[in-house]
């Protein structure tokens, strides 16, 4: 297969996938989670869809080795949505590649000034799955994890989970010193709004209606952060220990000025919150959002 000989990696058919897709879905135990009171809301954990959006910039040498890793965890899963945000490199052409034989699709944002957060929300609109598990296209976030992460909202104790770098077991090897610095103050001072270690991540599960229900529909800052922030006492969040890991194809989109605006924006977003006092519940517009997409 043509995606095979780009990069080297085997990926099963898609009769594999599709068996995948019908494997009942087995409940790890989950560790390090700090649930939030909140509501009762049970999935089924027979029924439930789980499409995964990843956001993509310029990542075509990690879409085929990050298809192959999510096949190999077993995970069973309806879609791979593939958000596009103008890359300039072969990453439509690899996903292209990879969806003749594989549940992908490609949804294209070819405007330079929608971010992540834009790309999250398109790809939950575009959904097919009832719950959507979010994460980075760099193999930053281990899609081994992936099954631990969708158990408690399968298993009723969560409504929202997030890997977590900053809960026992949680670390990001290989960090330079600012980064970490910088990461750890901005998740610190975002604890006391959302009684979450690390809202900042971008690694999360969440049924998809209440993502489109709670995520900022114009301000969307960090998505986590946001959805949190705005689900209050009625979102339950737990927490589970994952390793950051550090890019190891690709061209990284993080660098020291780029960190120090986004602590900046960090910081102008949770006083807005702490302004506006609790979030009320409100008609989700579909207009855009502005966002920076770090790495």
């Amino acid at each position: 297969m043509l995606a095979q000989a780009i990069c080297g990696c085997h990926l099963p058919a898609r009769a594999d996938v599709a068996q995948l897709v019908e494997q009942r879905f087995r409940k790890p135990q989950v560790t390090g989670s700090n649930p939030v009171v909140g509501s009762t809301h049970q999935m089924s954990n027979t029924d439930s869809s789980v499409s995964i959006i990843v956001p993509t910039l310029n990542e075509a040498e990690n879409i085929a080795p990050l298809v192959s890793q999510i096949i190999a965890s077993a995970v069973p899963f309806r879609e791979i949505l593939f958000v596009d945000n103008n890359s300039t490199d072969a990453s439509r052409d690899m996903i292209r590649v990879l969806a003749a034989s594989h549940p992908i699709r490609l949804i294209e944002q070819d405007h330079a000034e929608l971010g992540l957060a834009a790309a999250i929300i398109s790809g939950a609109l575009a959904a097919e799955g009832e719950v959507v598990l979010v994460m980075d296209a760099d193999l930053s976030h281990p899609p081994e994890r992936i099954k631990d992460l969708l158990a408690p909202l399968f298993a009723g104790t969560a409504d929202m989970v997030i890997g977590s770098r900053y809960v026992p077991g949680g670390s990001t090897p290989g960090w330079p010193l600012w980064r970490l610095l910088l990461s750890r103050i901005g998740a610190g001072l975002a604890y006391p709004l959302t009684g979450v270690h690390d809202s900042m991540c971008g690694f999360f599960a969440i049924a998809r209606s209440r993502l489109l229900e709670l995520a900022s529909p114009a301000a969307g800052f960090k998505i986590a952060f946001e959805t949190i922030v705005r689900g209050g006492g009625t979102l339950r969040v737990s927490e589970i220990p994952i390793a950051f890991r550090n890019r190891i194809r690709g061209k990284s989109k993080m660098s020291f000025g780029i960190a120090l605006r986004f602590s900046c924006r960090w910081l102008l977003a949770m006083f807005r919150h702490l302004v506006r006092g609790p979030y009320r519940p409100a008609q989700i517009a579909r207009s855009t959002i502005s966002s920076a997409s770090i790495d």
